[in-house]
């Protein structure tokens, strides 16, 4: 994207929206992005037992990342600016195991994250 749309949005990633043949799938295009980093979230493992989701990814075994309060705990992972469409896509993409809320990265942007909806 070669400029930036007043509609464009911040999208953190520290699981599979990285991989390329992920983004190819979702966005029809790669992303380019920054590292960035999360504070007070920790990942856990997390078992995807959707078919669409492991065909995209190449695996069952993803990560999520959870609440934990401690602004010592951090995620490590890349901020993308994508547009509103491409938000839709990557919310028909992640399963119901997932939500989608806005938190504040280490850098001061504010993007949406997506992470343990339980």
């Amino acid at each position: 994207m070669n400029r930036v749309d007043e509609a464009d949005v911040w999208l953190f990633s520290y699981g599979t929206l990285r991989q390329p043949e992920v983004q190819l799938a979702i966005f029809g295009r790669g992303l380019e992005g920054q590292a960035d980093v999360l504070p007070g979230y920790a990942l856990s493992p997390l078992q995807i037992n959707d078919p669409g989701v492991i065909a995209t990814s190449g695996t069952s075994q993803h990560t999520i990342a959870r609440e934990t309060g401690d602004p010592l705990d951090e995620v490590p992972g890349i901020v993308f600016r994508i547009t509103q469409a491409e938000l839709s896509a990557a919310d028909a993409y992640e399963t119901a195991d997932y939500k989608r809320v806005t938190v504040r990265l280490r850098s001061g942007i504010e993007a949406f994250i997506y992470v343990n909806a339980a």
